[in-house]
């Protein structure tokens, strides 16, 4: 069978240079006789990969030097209790802005271990838009203010950052990390989760300032503390060392193309050609406000659930896979992540625009 256009919101599909290298090196990595799996990592070869990975994701995102770079397992959810135990150190309060279903499981998370502030929420309109933040709301003494930047499930992003002050932002960027430019000095801790824009599922990536690590809550475990893995380089224990090989060659993969920079132009070309048909369509319905539209993930709905379900079957058999939507919103959705080719998003277009053909002459 040929390779589809896979448009899962994650794990996603991965760059085809990349699995053909991974491929290539598979049994016989750099001629060490021996697969990355296999290879300790406390070995210089292995130290050299996960060095390089570090230094091209800082060259690429321009990452500064009070920064620390972390390679971790749990995935993002687990950075729902990180957060709190390492930064819920001064006053004990939080902002937290509730867009979703990850930011809300980050909220009941962070109750557990201090007090949280929902600024302002979208839960009401199904969170199909990002609500406006009133600067009045904020804690004044807050130890960090925490956003979801961009929220897989509702298609939905924040286009620009609240002033919060000396407060530091923190921003879940799972699913829109490595997508476009953005300027890391105005956040204090970034995380993402690897399987959608960085590599395979088991890695998270954490990019915290130098000064908020340390000063965790006495009850936090060794394994939690964000210390405990910028003292050893990521290698307190073994690190998830495959899907950091993988995703050192989707950095360098992303360099190969230009950066960020040129990525974010080809991710902003992919979005408008599924928006421009959204909007023209009669039959097809996007379902978030235009100015909150996520370049990664793109919900959008057909008039019934039969219709729904006809449209996600018979793309299917044409090779568009993975296109329903998540429970909370129904229809369909279609995660573009930076390894999507234009060629998949123009034919997934074509065939939108047949079938509705085919439903408005029926």
């Amino acid at each position: 069978m040929e390779r589809v256009y896979n448009f899962s919101a994650g794990p996603s599909m991965l760059p085809i240079e990349v699995l053909k290298k991974a491929a290539d090196e598979m049994t016989n990595y750099n001629n060490t006789g021996m697969s990355v799996m296999e290879m300790s990592h406390r070995s210089v070869a292995y130290q050299n990969i996960i060095d390089k990975a570090e230094s091209n994701l800082r060259e690429i995102m321009n990452i500064p030097d009070n920064y620390k770079v972390l390679f971790l397992q749990g995935g993002a959810s687990t950075q729902f209790a990180m957060i709190p135990l390492n930064l819920l150190n001064k006053s004990q309060k939080a902002d937290y802005v509730n867009t979703g279903a990850w930011s809300k499981k980050a909220i009941a998370e962070a109750k557990k271990y201090g007090e949280v502030n929902v600024v302002a929420s979208s839960e009401d309109k199904t969170y199909t838009y990002i609500p406006e933040l009133n600067k009045e709301s904020f804690t004044k003494d807050a130890d960090y203010f925490y956003i979801t930047s961009n929220n897989t499930i509702y298609g939905t992003k924040f286009n620009e950052l609240p002033d919060v002050g000396e407060v530091p932002i923190v921003a879940d960027m799972s699913s829109n990390i490595l997508s476009e430019e953005i300027d890391v000095s105005k956040y204090g801790v970034i995380f993402a989760g690897a399987q959608k824009n960085m590599g395979p599922a088991g890695v998270t990536v954490v990019i915290i300032r130098e000064d908020l690590i340390g000063s965790c809550i006495d009850i936090t475990p060794t394994m939690l503390n964000y210390k405990t893995h910028s003292e050893k380089g990521s290698m307190f224990n073994t690190p998830p060392t495959y899907s950091i090989y993988v995703a050192g060659l989707v950095f360098e993969w992303i360099k190969e193309l230009g950066g960020i920079k040129a990525i974010q132009q080809k991710n902003e070309e992919k979005a408008n050609l599924i928006y421009k048909f959204l909007d023209n369509s009669n039959l097809f319905k996007g379902t978030v406000v235009k100015k909150d539209r996520s370049l990664m993930n793109i919900p959008f709905v057909l008039p019934t659930d039969e219709l729904n379900n006809k449209f996600i079957k018979e793309a299917s058999q044409k090779g568009l896979v993975n296109l329903k939507g998540h429970r909370s919103v129904g229809g369909m959705r279609a995660s573009i992540y930076n390894a999507m080719p234009i060629e998949g998003v123009n034919t997934l277009v074509s065939f939108m625009k047949d079938f509705e053909d085919r439903i408005n002459g029926m």
